[in-house]
């Protein structure tokens, strides 16, 4: 609460009262002090009602953020109650910019903190030590998740799980006790914590252990089968006897289209004129250092596969495309894709605008003609979609983009697999928030690298 007691005094400077009768040595009115120090329990109790004091729930910002946002309007909303309640009369503009500046100073103390628990976690600190309940492929993926992916802030100690004679436990993850011993084997390993694998275990073993470990004070998390869905798309609800997760869809028009789009317009626009020196400079060392054309035109897939000519800065010799017959078996990347370290098309200016993706700057004419988008699934080649599974041509849903997930979260050193994944994730999850996120991180992502060929 330290940090709202902050917000509320810098809010009173923003607001800049002038000192006067009833003003204590910090030149805050006396009933402006009453009602900030008799509203901090309310502001303590509403965090906790939104969950904002589980360290579990810290990693994820945008369930966060929209929990922040409505635990300080509703503190607001008490400051004010407070105050009418007591006839001591504070200025209205300070307890708005109590609201704005609360806002802001707790988001940045979050992340804050968020980004020392994601160091220390990686370090294998602050890990709540957790068995998994079953044995079968989701319960096998989701313990590979957890051990790679140390920022959610577990460790798994072991399986527990009833193997059927003749079958042989999986070798990622060791099976240390049948679910009848799960006591015992809580007890010998010191965990925490159970996640039930409901595709593994079935309903009635799910329900037991829901019922009997929480008494014993073991926490008890369920993992459904349903993978890829943003977290902010489920629900639950009781239907009878039984619990609902529902899924809310995707909404992809109205408003959020026509505000995707002008941003889209806006920062294509805006970056074409800012970073015409830029695109000048490059389009000379291209000509200076290679015979070709200046820019790499090629026929991609857009929204609902249509057709359109991609731009890029020439980063490769002129007949790279017939050179290609020839290095078709030193592809570096498994799938379709056609990725290589050391390719020896690309030219000595070629490879510096690779590293840092400037040969994707004039692709913001394609944004701006509205064949392609600032963050979307990367524009496939029409031969590409050979290779494709069924479900990969979902991504023509959406227009294409310049940067995606991909890009922030793989790019070239994403697996085939990983790559479908990421771009089905954002087919199936995107909002303006998402969009926002990955622009966000694609910045520091281009900076360092990572993945690049």
């Amino acid at each position: 609460m330290a940090v709202v007691a902050v917000a509320m005094v810098v809010a009173f400077r923003l607001r800049a009262v002038v000192p006067g009768p009833g003003h204590d040595l910090t030149g805050i009115p006396t009933r402006h002090l009453v009602v900030g120090a008799l509203s901090l329990p309310l502001w303590a109790a509403i965090f906790v009602r939104y969950d904002l004091y589980r360290a579990n729930l810290v990693a994820g910002r945008r369930r966060e953020l929209s929990r922040l946002v409505h635990a300080v309007g509703a503190s607001v909303a008490g400051m004010a109650l407070i105050a009418f309640m007591l006839q001591l009369y504070v200025a209205r503009g300070w307890v708005i910019l109590t609201g704005v500046a609360g806002l802001i100073l707790l988001g940045v103390e979050r992340e804050v903190v968020r980004a020392a628990l994601t160091r220390r976690r990686a370090q294998g600190r602050l890990l709540r030590p957790v068995l998994i309940v079953g044995a079968d492929a989701d319960a096998v993926d989701l313990s590979r998740t957890l051990a790679e992916t140390p920022r959610l802030g577990y460790r798994v100690l072991g399986m527990v799980a009833d193997i059927p004679a003749g079958s042989s436990p999986p070798p990622e993850c060791p099976v240390i006790a049948s679910i009848d011993g799960i006591n015992d084997a809580i007890d010998a390993t010191g965990a925490d914590g159970v996640i039930v694998v409901a595709s593994a275990v079935g309903a009635a073993v799910a329900n037991r252990l829901a019922r009997e470990l929480p008494d014993a004070g073991v926490r008890v998390e369920l993992a459904a089968s349903l993978r890829d869905i943003a977290a902010e798309r489920l629900g639950l609800r009781a239907v009878g006897a039984h619990t609902v997760l529902h899924v809310e869809p995707v909404r992809r028009h109205g408003w959020r289209m026509f505000a995707k789009r002008a941003l889209d317009v806006t920062v294509s626009g805006v970056a074409l004129i800012v970073m015409t020196p830029l695109l000048v400079l490059i389009a000379l060392m291209i000509k200076l250092t290679s015979p070709g054309p200046l820019l790499f035109r090629q026929v991609r897939l857009g929204r609902d596969g249509h057709l359109f000519t991609l731009l890029k800065f020439r980063t490769m010799v002129a007949d790279a495309d017939r050179q290609l017959v020839d290095l078709r078996d030193k592809n570096d990347a498994p799938g379709p894709l056609f990725k290589m370290r050391d390719d020896p098309r690309v030219t000595r200016v070629g490879r510096y605008l690779r590293r840092f993706s400037l040969d994707e700057l004039p692709q913001l004419w394609n944004v701006l003609r509205g064949e392609m988008t600032l963050v979307g699934p990367r524009p496939a080649i029409p031969e590409e979609v050979i290779g494709w599974m069924p479900e990969l041509h979902q991504r023509l849903r959406v227009k294409p983009g310049i940067t995606g997930m991909w890009q922030v979260y793989g790019r070239s050193d994403a697996s085939f697999g990983e790559y479908c994944r990421l771009d089905l994730y954002y087919v199936d999850n995107w909002s303006l928030l998402v969009d926002l996120t990955i622009l966000c991180k694609t910045i520091p992502a281009v900076l360092f690298r990572r993945g690049a060929y």
